[in-house]
């Protein structure tokens, strides 16, 4: 009965969800610098911040965040923030003192708590998240659809973001990719901070609509 509309927004999601962002940069870069086991917490962060976003969607939560500009730009500004902190870290990476990519792909032990945490925070936090489930709940799902229905979406949702950050990270944590990067010793590091502060600098110029 709601097959057509679970569609609509399982295409919406894949689009969504396939296109580079704070997401992507952080599943890779925890992926590339620490291995496979904190790549894939990462991408467990993101995955269950979707539940976050879901809820306060069904509670309508998410509609008083959007015509809010104070909570919109408190929650624009906390991203923004945090982006820029981990992306002025890596910013600061020092080159390896061993010159072999043997022991630079060696993966530094990361703890799956701030693993965790890093993917959560970076998803959780980011208002274009916030807007995007939000037209999501009010203008693509029927508000005549049963609260149990969109529910079961929102679990779709957050299995299918895990699932798919799980695969990215599977990638760039293979022992060949990983020693492709290592070769670039910290300059892949500080390339990605680069681009962690570019899209912390995104989000705070985001304008609410």
């Amino acid at each position: 009965m709601y097959g057509a509309e679970f569609l609509t927004v399982a295409l919406i999601h894949l689009l969504a969800v396939a296109s580079p962002g704070p997401d992507f940069a952080v599943v890779v870069r925890e992926s590339v610098a620490h291995g496979r086991r904190a790549g894939t917490w990462t991408a467990l962060g993101v995955g269950s911040a979707i539940f976050l976003h879901v809820g306060y969607s069904l509670l309508g939560i998410g509609l008083i965040v959007s015509q809010s500009i104070v909570l919109f730009n408190v929650l624009k500004w906390l991203a923004a923030a945090y982006l820029l902190y981990i992306g002025f870290k890596a910013l600061r990476a020092k080159p390896a003192v061993t010159g072999t990519d043997t022991v630079a792909a060696l993966p530094v032990v990361r703890s799956a708590g701030a693993a965790y945490r890093a993917g959560f925070m970076t998803n959780g936090l980011n208002p274009k998240a916030t807007l995007f489930f939000l037209s999501l709940f009010t203008v693509v799902i029927n508000s005549h659809t049963p609260l149990a229905v969109q529910a079961g979406y929102g679990v779709y949702l957050a299995v299918a973001t895990a699932a798919w950050f799980c695969l990215v990270a599977l990638l760039f944590s293979r022992q060949r990719v990983r020693a492709g990067f290592a070769r670039m010793g910290h300059w892949f590091d500080r390339t990605m901070g680069a681009v962690l502060i570019a899209l912390g600098v995104k989000i705070a110029l985001t304008e609410m609509h």
